[in-house]
């Protein structure tokens, strides 16, 4: 295998996950009770032996410097690997500059410094596995200049909304990149994965900074997709795009049916993540539990149906909680009635005793709060 380095960012994306960002980036987003959202680029990174690997982050970076650690948790040897959480300024003049270039920018030396010849770059904020072995080897026999990765979606009209899209000729070459606004069902969804060399890594950060200060990757590439040779490659599998609120709760959920969880953790590589020692959950008399994920430390003594239960959470007697998230360390009150809810951690639902939202505009309690 030709050596590579891994960068793993979601700067420059088009992601309002409104609440629980306030508290955390979104490779921070806890999912399906256990993992963290970057658990699954860094471990597809590491399953393919790739161990040096950088992390771009902006904003509220402690809860991922925290779990992210010194990289042991995905098997990277520190003696020859390194797993480097890197920091960028963040605009506040305008959201326009928080661009994946501008992050590029501010770590330049940094980049320059890597002696990979190629760098995969796979984002934060999309859930999916590859062997990214097998994507550099199809990159490197294709003689490409760029290689992108895609999924083919049927329902870009409800779904991927702000994703960019690939519209490729039938050689699988680039004809151009644009956003998903929803007009077309069946559309080539990017999923901000790209394979190159490090020196045309650098000469894109470089001449993108020079056209426009608020240069995405994505305009560069399209800039110069009549100079370069750039190609598609379609993913099978699992995948999901955590671009807003709903998309979080739909890409929880929908891993309840066992068909599409064994697409994502079916063979094909580990999904590592930090564990936690505690006791298996503990499901009192009359506690009732359909179709859900509950993770180890919690208490049941109510009913939850189709949902997900973090780490430490409490379910009291006579508590009822359906097409849920419930955050780590959270307290479900006695006779409290939940439904379609995201529970942040820490919170305490005791007082108000029913919360009911429409599945297509889930609700959430913030971190904390005691309703």
């Amino acid at each position: 295998m030709a050596k590579a380095y891994g960068i793993v960012t979601s700067a420059g994306s088009r992601i309002n996950v409104e609440g629980m960002m306030e508290y955390r980036p979104i490779g921070s987003f806890s999912f399906l009770g256990r993992y963290r959202i970057i658990d699954f680029p860094i471990s597809n990174l590491s399953n393919s032996g790739i161990d040096r690997i950088q992390v771009y982050v902006s904003q509220n970076p402690r809860s991922l410097a925290e779990h992210l650690g010194s990289g042991s948790t995905y098997n990277i040897n520190s003696k020859r690997g390194k797993l480097q959480l890197l920091f960028n300024q963040d605009s506040r003049v305008n959201d326009i500059y928080n661009t994946d270039i501008a992050a590029y920018m501010d770590n330049l030396s940094i980049i320059e410094r890597m002696h990979q010849p190629y760098v995969i770059i796979t984002p934060a904020h999309m859930i999916f596995k590859q062997d990214f072995n097998k994507l550099l080897e199809t990159h490197i026999q294709s003689g490409a200049d760029i290689t992108l990765l895609y999924h083919k979606v049927n329902n870009a009209k409800t779904a991927c909304r702000g994703c960019s899209v690939l519209n490729l000729n039938r050689q699988k070459g680039l004809k151009s990149i644009e956003q998903n606004i929803g007009n077309v069902d069946d559309r080539n969804i990017f999923m901000d994965t790209y394979v190159m060399t490090q020196e045309r890594f650098i000469e894109l950060i470089k001449k993108a900074a020079a056209v426009s200060a608020v240069y995405k990757m994505t305009d560069i590439i399209n800039a110069e997709r009549e100079n370069l040779d750039i190609r598609g490659v379609q993913h099978k599998g699992y995948f999901a795009a955590i671009v807003d609120f709903k998309s979080y709760v739909d890409a929880n959920l929908e891993l309840l049916d066992m068909d599409k969880a064994k697409q994502l953790f079916g063979e094909g590589g580990e999904i590592y993540t930090v564990t936690t020692d505690s006791c298996p959950v503990h499901y009192f008399e009359g506690a009732k539990v359909v179709n859900s994920m509950i993770a180890n430390g919690s208490r049941i003594e109510g009913t939850v149906e189709n949902s997900i239960i973090g780490r430490g959470v409490e379910i009291g007697k006579g508590a009822v909680v359906k097409n849920c998230i419930i955050l780590g360390h959270s307290i479900i009150g006695e006779g409290v009635h939940l439904e379609n809810q995201v529970v942040d951690k820490w919170a305490e639902v005791r007082h108000v005793k029913e919360i009911i939202a429409s599945p297509d505009d889930p609700g959430y309690i913030r971190r904390d709060d005691i309703i």
